[in-house]
């Protein structure tokens, strides 16, 4: 009775002080105040994994190296799937993902996306089929920018993707507008100047209108894009222990959800069931899953913290050890962590 009368009260206070964040800047700029995303979980999701030995596959390896079935074990794969080395065109493979990603409370993909015509781009068709099948939502994740780096580029393959793929009912959207998130590899390729003119190219060129979620944690990347997040945090999270997670966690997430207030963008915050590159990196990064522990109590503080949106890394990052994608080690155990913190996210002061 004691948590549904403290959760009654946040819940009041909370409309109270969007109340009062509304007033102030109608007072200030004379105008209402663009409306608040609706709560979104979203995860990374990898369809760069290829295994001949799919009928409705891609044809051919892809990713996965030193394959042992009996063992149970991939030379380049830090756990082993639930599914074994499985490949991502096959539609059923997809289809799979998507039935998961629903027990998991999880609303869209964020796609890793390596340009026109690559692996991951000709899975792009089918994961939008069966997203729209499963009511998820899917957008790119803009990985590097090919060829030469230059603004120019960048602009004309997303406006390319927008042209493709944005109209399909299952793209991921805010406000009418189709949303597209920006790595820190492609970021830092063209750096903020560059983004800034090719931001404007893909303005003038798409006057729909777009939203851009760019991976930087900054002042100056939170005045350019619509939104900001970070992929990922293992390198604040490397080699501590629970209480020091959460800790870090509640320091730091207010202040990155505090970044894109102050502009006016989305709020992302990016949690992380666990992370070991060790098997594809030397001497690698790992950050240990303590059970689920970590990952729930970085849930907690996200929460807390108030963004817009929660991200996780990943939903099948297999090289970086850091899927929640059931496993032969964890079995559905993070599908299951994610299914309870994200129906706290989505839905405030639910009874629990």
């Amino acid at each position: 009775m004691r948590r549904f009368w403290s959760q009654m009260f946040l819940g009041g206070m909370s409309g109270i002080l969007v109340g009062l964040v509304s007033m102030a800047w109608a007072e200030e700029t004379g105008s209402v105040p663009p409306p608040l995303p609706a709560r979104k979980v979203l995860t990374f999701y990898y369809p760069w994994y290829g295994n001949p030995k799919s009928p409705d596959g891609s044809g051919r390896w892809s990713h996965w190296e030193g394959v042992d079935e009996e063992k149970k074990q991939i030379a380049s794969s830090t756990n082993y799937p639930k599914l074994g080395a499985y490949d991502s065109h096959d539609p059923k493979v997809i289809r799979q993902h998507a039935e998961w990603s629903k027990q998991a409370g999880i609303h869209g993909w964020i796609v890793s996306w390596w340009g026109r015509g690559d692996f991951t781009d000709r899975a792009m068709p089918r994961i939008l089929q069966a997203c729209q099948k499963a009511g998820l939502q899917a957008t790119i994740y803009y990985e590097t920018v090919r060829g030469q780096k230059t603004p120019e580029n960048a602009a004309q393959e997303l406006l390319e993707v927008l042209k493709t793929y944005a109209d399909h009912p299952a793209w991921l959207r805010w406000q009418g507008k189709p949303v597209l998130f920006i790595y820190a590899r492609a970021l830092d390729e063209l750096g903020l100047d560059g983004w800034r003119k090719a931001v404007h190219q893909i303005r003038q060129n798409y006057p729909q209108g777009v939203v851009l979620i760019g991976d930087q944690m900054s002042r100056e990347a939170a005045r350019l894009f619509d939104g900001i997040h970070t992929y990922n945090t293992v390198g604040h999270l490397k080699g501590r222990y629970v209480q020091e997670v959460r800790d870090w966690c509640e320091e730091k997430f207010p202040s990155w959800v505090a970044l894109a207030r102050k502009e006016n963008k989305i709020a992302t915050l990016t949690v992380i069931p666990g992370y070991d590159d060790t098997k594809i990196r030397k001497p690698g990064l790992k950050a240990s899953r303590f059970e689920g522990h970590s990952y729930a109590l970085q849930w907690q503080a996200a929460i807390a913290a108030r963004p817009d949106w929660v991200l996780i890394t990943s939903f099948n990052e297999w090289h970086e050890g850091s899927e929640i994608e059931p496993s032969e080690q964890w079995g559905d155990r993070f599908i299951g962590i994610t299914r309870v913190w994200a129906d706290r996210f989505t839905h405030p002061g639910k009874p629990e």
